[in-house]
């Protein structure tokens, strides 16, 4: 007999899930009441203003943050009763925090091939064929594979972003954790990493995947769901057609917004 959640779900198939979580920093609460459910085959984006709790919950996904309330299951490990240095090479993490930490003069490929002994870039470790053709292959996917002999340091915004993607996939990990890897970037370096981005949301073989957002033009084709953060709470979540409406867009933003779909993107704008 399948063991399942709550609310029906096999929880073998649950990559996250989170039940009554909260998180409160001195007398501020960054998150309140979340419930959660990541499964595998399912692509989540996350969308908020500043300050809704986006960061906070991507932390909470990734173990790199223990919830104040609440109970939070990351790839079937209960967080605060299990190795976190053991479950974190299983969760393929980008965000702007790891960038700041990478050295400029940070040879690429070696950046990407590192991850896989949780380090930044080249210590003692001695790398096998494998690894490299590896870290080729995903500097390939990303569109930067001439780029494997640069330093970090001398690197655009929008190959930093894809680099940091190559890096976090390296490990072949079970959940992909991408906080708003599109931010930063002039039209055409975030259009390319989008669609970059929808191919591998649409690969069968891909890892379940999270992505922290403000803008709804930044959804790549292919996600399928969405929630919707403002101070903390859950505005709405569910499948991304259900969630992302004129009316919860306004709720989550306070504007009075307008939505417009055109084929699998999105566009919005105050209206006059």
């Amino acid at each position: 007999m399948q063991a399942t959640a709550g609310d029906g779900v096999d929880v073998t198939d649950l990559v996250v899930r989170m039940d009554g979580v909260g998180v409160r920093r001195a007398r501020t609460s960054l998150l309140r009441k979340v419930d959660w459910r990541v499964e595998l085959d399912e692509r989540w984006v996350v969308l908020g203003p500043n300050g809704a709790g986006k960061t906070t919950l991507l932390k909470l996904a990734g173990a790199e943050m223990h919830p104040t309330t609440g109970q939070v299951n990351v790839l079937g490990e209960k967080i605060g009763r299990t190795d976190v240095f053991e479950l974190r090479p299983r969760i393929g993490f980008c965000s702007a925090a790891l960038a700041a930490r990478v050295p400029g003069e940070e040879q690429v490929r070696d950046l990407v091939v590192s991850a896989g002994y949780a380090v930044l870039g080249r210590w003692r470790e001695q790398y096998d064929a494998m690894d490299t053709d590896r870290a080729d292959e995903l500097l390939k996917a990303m569109g930067i594979a001439h780029l494997g002999d640069r330093t970090f340091g001398t690197l655009s915004e929008g190959e930093r972003k894809r680099t940091l993607i190559a890096r976090a996939l390296m490990t072949d990990p079970e959940l992909l954790l991408m906080d708003e890897p599109a931010a930063g970037l002039d039209l055409g370096g975030r259009e390319d990493l989008v669609m970059r981005l929808s191919a591998l949301a649409m690969d069968p073989d891909a890892p379940a995947m999270v992505l922290v957002t403000h803008h709804v033009e930044e959804i790549p084709p292919g996600f399928t769901h969405a929630m919707l953060l403002r101070e903390g709470g859950v505005v709405a979540q569910g499948l991304l057609t259900d969630v992302l409406t004129e009316r919860n867009l306004a709720e989550t933003f306070g504007q009075d917004l307008a939505l417009q779909r055109s084929g699998d993107r999105y566009f919005a704008w105050r209206r006059a």
